[in-house]
């Protein structure tokens, strides 16, 4: 069985031979090839190499074209900084005062000069294992995008005090990322995921007012394209689960501090949730065995349609073993040896 197959199996809940590895992969992967963050970043053929890297060497079920938040805020026109082994930075926001919208001009996907990279991503992805591995492309939501352009410190003070205005900013947002995902999924990706992690810093009201409502447009559009929604909120959302549930993803990542338990009784029989131990306290600084122990709980209490990942991205120095482990474990759960 290909990854591929695993995947589709897994989705309609069909047996496979094992759950499906959906680690998400950046810095590790990058630096795992030997090469600096910032052509990771700026280079979609290195990005290209180092998921590969990941599918061969730890039996990762998908490859991924997400790298970093600032594609779409980098061909707004924002300043980003791009240290040569360091994470992007951008040191001032674009919208430093609301009237600044009235000068933003809506990137254009084939023409921008990060947003094409990861087409070109996954168009190597394609061709090099299009049918035989999934493709997942990526984009911001438009809250978070709207916190790249803005600031999060005064989206958040926005979000009181001008919400007409935060509302148009998230119109714009939205229109990008719908731009953006349907270049991707022509360009080959079978997956669009959607980062709004700014969804986990406001409550239940303003995540339903300011972030849902756009999130179920992006994800109906990407449904019209033939392709699968794949939403992660980095953070606590045990509160918003629910709400996240009616978003159109097809699958929903948890973090390791939401209640998977909870959250797939009541909703695992109608959503693939991805998830959920804690990618530094377990991934990173764990043994093997509580590795394994946490990818086999998940697993056997997340029902037939669940997909395995740590709540977040795999850390850069996380030792290969309990990468290794993890895998191990998943095979061990499709073939019902597990061990204490």
């Amino acid at each position: 069985m290909n990854a591929y197959e695993r995947f589709t199996r897994r989705l309609a809940r069909q047996p496979v031979d094992r759950p499906p590895n959906f680690d998400i992969f950046m810095t590790f992967a990058a630096r795992y090839i030997g090469q600096p963050l910032s052509r990771y970043y700026l280079d979609h053929r290195v990005l290209v190499e180092a998921n590969l890297a990941m599918v061969e060497v730890f039996n990762i079920d998908l490859v991924q074209a997400i790298s970093d938040p600032y594609r779409e805020t980098h061909d707004f026109g924002a300043a980003i900084e791009f240290p040569h082994d360091g994470l992007p930075l951008s040191h001032r926001p674009m919208l430093a005062d609301p009237g600044d919208l009235r000068k933003l001009v809506k990137p254009d996907p084939v023409t921008g000069r990060r947003m094409s990279d990861r087409l070109e991503a996954i168009r190597l992805f394609r061709e090099q294992v299009g049918g035989r591995i999934p493709i997942m492309g990526w984009v911001e939501g438009a809250l978070a995008e709207a916190a790249d352009l803005r600031g999060v410190s005064n989206l958040m003070v926005d979000l009181v005090e001008e919400p007409e205005w935060v509302e148009e900013l998230l119109e714009l947002c939205t229109e990008v990322a719908i731009g953006f995902a349907r270049a991707q999924v022509e360009a080959g990706a079978d997956i669009i995921g959607l980062g709004d992690a700014v969804g986990s810093l406001v409550g239940p009201v303003l995540y339903r007012q300011f972030a849902l409502p756009y999130e179920q447009r992006i994800f109906a559009a990407v449904r019209e394209l033939g392709a699968l929604g794949r939403l992660h909120i980095c953070g606590n959302t045990n509160r918003i689960v629910g709400d996240m549930v009616t978003s159109g993803a097809g699958i929903i990542d948890l973090d390791w501090m939401v209640d998977w338990e909870g959250a797939v009784r009541k909703y695992g029989d109608s959503i693939s949730f991805c998830g959920n131990f804690d990618p530094v306290a377990v991934m990173l600084h764990g043994a093997p065995e509580d590795v394994y122990r946490a990818t086999v709980r998940c697993m056997t209490s997340g029902g037939a349609g669940s997909f395995s990942a740590a709540g977040c991205e795999i850390p850069l120095d996380t030792p290969y073993d309990n990468l290794r482990a993890q895998h191990q474990a998943l095979v061990d759960v499709g073939r019902g040896t597990v061990h204490a």
